[in-house]
């Protein structure tokens, strides 16, 4: 375990399920929570690749083979989690389709986008908070997605800003119960769509995400996984109904990119190479 992971015990008892958490993001969450104590649930679809997930992790782990699309595999892994376990203290709202052609996607590409990123979000939430005691947390993963315009998308960042309202929404209905509901949105973060951009190279992928993180490199997962592990804990009792930006400074940047307006005018003006 390097020193950015070493674990502190902060969720030592509690039971998690994270969602999506065969590969990626959700796999590294999944071993993050699980080094601070917690019990996993690792969902997915992919029975293969979610049990080496759950092997990885270890012997607190267990793998759930369900597509959140259908309310009764939602409904297996809430029963089966109780039943091995018999608490849940978190949900980590994971799971997520990256199926986004722009203004040219399908009406079909948005439902079914939207159904994966949103509304089985919205679902699994609801049925999970059946299960839930005063003190337990639900963490959706946002994204810097979310939060700006971007060229060429636009299902996957309504998705994202439509997940972060429910968050705020959520946690008002929920607070009365003593359950917490944030958010965590990372910028670029190393995983296998960006090692299929880059060709597996993460140098690249540093080298180029640079440009739009002031902190000079992409994420990694285990970061993205610390902030989900503290919102969940009794460190952040007092936060709800908020995001937590993990983004190496993508957030601080305007449409200027973090350059001043004379930097831009010295690099533009005529006789100069910009």
């Amino acid at each position: 375990m390097s020193p950015r992971t070493a674990a502190n015990g902060r969720l030592n008892g509690r039971v998690a399920i994270v969602t999506g958490a065969t590969q990626g993001l959700g796999a590294d969450i999944a071993q993050v929570l699980a080094q601070h104590g917690a019990r996993v649930a690792v969902v997915g679809r992919q029975r293969e690749a979610g049990t080496a997930v759950a092997q990885a992790v270890g012997s607190q782990a267990c793998f759930f083979e369900a597509d959140i699309t259908d309310d009764a595999a939602i409904d297996g892994v809430v029963n089966g989690v109780q039943a091995r376990w018999g608490r849940i203290d978190a949900l980590v709202n994971n799971a997520c389709s990256y199926d986004d052609q722009g203004l040219a996607s399908t009406r079909a590409q948005w439902l079914q986008t939207l159904n994966v990123n949103l509304v089985s979000a919205a679902v699994f939430t609801q049925k999970v908070a059946e299960r839930m005691h005063a003190g337990a947390v639900i963490v959706n993963l946002g994204s810097t997605g979310g939060k700006f315009g971007a060229g060429g998308r636009a299902i996957y960042p309504a998705s994202k800003a439509a997940l972060l309202q429910i968050t705020r929404n959520f946690a008002v209905t929920l607070a009365p119960r003593g359950i917490r509901v944030l958010s965590v949105s990372p910028a670029w973060t190393w995983s296998p769509a960006m090692a299929s951009m880059s060709g597996g190279s993460i140098e690249l992928a540093d080298a180029v995400g640079a440009h739009f993180h002031p902190l000079g490199r992409v994420g990694r997962g285990d970061e993205v996984g610390q902030a989900v592990a503290f919102a969940l804990s009794s460190d952040a009792s007092w936060m709800t109904g908020v995001d937590l930006a993990v983004d190496g400074g993508f957030s601080a940047l305007g449409p200027d990119q973090g350059v001043s307006p004379r930097s831009w005018f010295e690099k533009m003006a005529p006789g100069t190479k910009g």
